[in-house]
């Protein structure tokens, strides 16, 4: 009777911390949503209302509109779609051959081509900024897409990410393709690459984010409004309109759109995959 008392209450108290959780993870999002669909007069109002009235169509205009009307927004929208997506893309297709290499070939200095992709995680963007700067001006690359991509094609975690989930797939799979005279790109095509769906989709996703939210790099890059992207739009849009509360919460609001679709649309990777890699490390 003990024990069972026991375990309520330590069941009771995980489920009470994680809803406290999800409660400081969803009020942000659900105050974004919500002062996104009012006047700004309604958002300072205390206590604060949950649910609107009705939708402030206003906000959104001035959101995808701007302070001068020139409906800029849509261009820097743009720009962090082709940014974020490319290096996403990138990211995945050269760390999963490099993963595959460093996890499934035996080479002299493996191991230490490994660490010296790892040490590259020690150093932080801002020591080699200015380098980067000055070789991004020398090819004349500013104020341009490759200027925006080129140092962020790979990163180093995505190698470790999916060097470290690939030693885990199983030889025999990769041998029997090259008795059978598969080539090592028609394995890495037909056998690796569909098999690491769930590793795939969170690099995936960990990639586009992290490009999306850039503000550092693109700051010194993107010299004219139109090479702009979502976050210097913010900056600027919040430096503008710092008095419309309502405003600013719709171009937070429809800079995170694209975030949730790519989430949930690969979300279905994880559940699946996380049971197929605790089998493995099992």
């Amino acid at each position: 009777m003990k024990q069972n008392y026991t375990h309520i209450l330590s069941r009771s108290l995980i489920w009470a911390i994680l809803i406290i959780a999800l409660i400081c993870i969803i009020a942000p999002l659900l105050f974004m949503l919500t002062a996104s669909l009012m006047p700004a007069s309604e958002i300072v109002k205390m206590p604060y209302r949950w649910i609107p009235s009705g939708i402030y169509f206003p906000n959104f205009v001035k959101a995808v509109a701007g302070n001068d009307g020139s409906f800029i927004f849509i261009r820097n929208l743009f720009n962090s779609l082709v940014v974020a997506g490319t290096v996403s893309l990138t990211t995945v297709l050269i760390s999963s051959l490099t993963g595959y290499s460093l996890s499934k070939f035996h080479f002299a200095g493996r191991d230490l081509v490994f660490m010296g992709i790892m040490a590259t995680m020690m150093i932080p963007f801002e020591a080699i900024m200015i380098p980067l700067y000055m070789v991004a001006t020398k090819m004349g690359i500013q104020n341009s897409y490759p200027g925006l991509i080129l140092p962020f094609l790979v990163n180093a975690f995505g190698v470790f990410m999916m060097r470290q989930y690939l030693i885990t797939f199983p030889d025999e799979f990769i041998d029997a393709a090259r008795v059978d005279g598969m080539s090592e790109f028609s394995i890495y095509r037909s056998i690796i690459l569909p098999n690491s769906g769930p590793a795939i989709a969170t690099l995936a996703i960990l990639a586009f984010r992290t490009q999306w939210d850039n503000l550092l790099w693109p700051l010194l890059i993107a010299q004219t409004e139109k090479m702009k992207t979502i976050p210097l739009y913010i900056v600027k849009f919040k430096a503008e309109m710092h008095t419309d509360e309502g405003a600013m919460m719709a171009v937070a609001l429809l800079a995170s759109v694209p975030m949730f679709i790519l989430f949930f649309s690969l979300s279905r990777y994880f559940v699946g995959g996380a049971a197929v890699y605790a089998s493995r490390k099992g």
